[in-house]
């Protein structure tokens, strides 16, 4: 049987402010987002918030360290309902901060403690990737095991998502670059899922359409700039969140199973990390099983992009490299010898992706792929 949900109740908003007047916030509310964020749309509401600021905790992608510090200053609050205003990090960590916490949050991931919903989760998106906003999926680094986990329960679906298109006019080039296509990933790997339903499907189309027809607009106005991409904010932002309830409800797979080997050794942003692997993934799934439901897609992003299905990932490439350049993974520092330890890594810890795979891939499918792209 397949299923589908949508847990999160949507909500747009045209500034934060409207958003602040709607959900009323303000006693029993804290704030977590960064202190640029708060200067230029916080303060200006006037309202009395209390705030953790993202950057007082530690720099990069989420962990197990960043997320026990900031539980322990969120405790001298005692807040009902956590506003997590920003981007992945930020909304991964709220994930867990509203959560009834164990001694250590790392207890979380390994098994060790059981998920328990204690404080009402809001969620507000700065970025155009991660469709976290919609999703119980939250991941983090877990500094002494050495490796990133997931996270997956229905206690960590936030209980309102809140999309507001004027919080993405900020972000860097390289920031739009890296999680609108990790949105496209999430929008790929959920279609091919063996979990898709049609209903997953839909949205699945509908986000790899927007994001896709969204880069050719941009390039062809001169390129990845703020100016280039302005008006197109909220289109990007709803084709993140479109993505997020596919992956939700159907899953990702290899691309991100695999992805994480090198995110958690060498501290490369999960967006970037993840397109490293995207097209050599999917070749590998064209050459297992080309005419199966993965024709759908060529079909679709060959109409997209102007060419024939056999140059689909081809073209993409094109068209990616002009956002953001791939390069061997040895330039992150990636030895040798490391092939075999990400190969069995992978295939230990990140069985719960690796099951979403359109096709199964071995040992040695997946050892090919970390050596081809070393």
């Amino acid at each position: 049987m397949k299923s589908f949900r949508v847990v999160p109740q949507i909500s747009c908003c045209e500034t934060f402010q409207e958003f602040a007047e709607q959900f009323q916030i303000g006693d029993g509310d804290i704030l977590v987002t960064n202190r640029r964020r708060y200067e230029k749309y916080v303060k200006p509401v006037g309202i009395m918030l209390p705030a953790l600021f993202r950057e007082d905790y530690g720099k990069g992608e989420p962990t197990d360290e960043m997320i026990d510090a900031m539980a322990k200053d969120m405790a001298d609050y005692h807040p009902e309902r956590i506003i997590a205003f920003g981007g992945g990090t930020i909304v991964d960590i709220c994930k867990v901060l509203a959560l009834d916490l164990p001694e250590r949050s790392q207890m979380l991931f390994t098994g060790e403690a059981a998920p328990k919903k204690a404080r009402e989760l809001i969620i507000i998106p700065t970025t155009c990737g991660t469709g976290s906003e919609v999703t119980n999926v939250t991941i983090a680094e877990l500094k002494s095991l050495h490796v990133k986990k997931g996270l997956a329960a229905e206690e960590t679906y936030g209980d309102h998502a809140v999309l507001i298109p004027e919080s993405l006019q900020d972000l860097p080039d390289y920031v739009f670059a890296t999680s609108s296509i990790d949105a496209l990933i999430h929008s790929l790997e959920s279609f091919l899922s063996p979990k898709a339903s049609p209903f997953s499907e839909m949205y699945s189309l509908q986000a790899m359409k927007m994001i896709m027809g969204g880069y050719k607009m941009i390039l062809e106005r001169g390129g990845n700039r703020a100016e280039n991409r302005a008006d197109l904010l909220e289109e990007f932002g709803l084709a993140a969140a479109y993505a997020g309830i596919a992956f939700g409800n159907a899953g990702c797979g290899a691309v991100h199973a695999l992805s994480y080997s090198i995110g958690a050794a060498f501290h490369v942003p999960h967006g970037e990390a993840n397109y490293q692997f995207f097209t050599e993934v999917f070749k590998t799934y064209m050459k297992r099983a080309p005419e199966g439901k993965i024709d759908r897609v060529n079909g679709v992003l060959a109409g997209i992009l102007g060419c024939g299905r056999d140059a689909v990932y081809s073209e993409i490439e094109k068209v990616l490299d002009q956002l953001i350049a791939r390069k061997p993974l040895r330039e992150y520092g990636m030895t040798e010898e490391q092939i075999d330890v990400f190969t069995d890594s992978t295939l230990e810890n990140q069985q719960r992706l690796l099951a979403n795979n359109y096709v199964p891939l071995d040992r040695n499918e997946i050892h090919e792929i970390f050596a081809k792209l070393r």
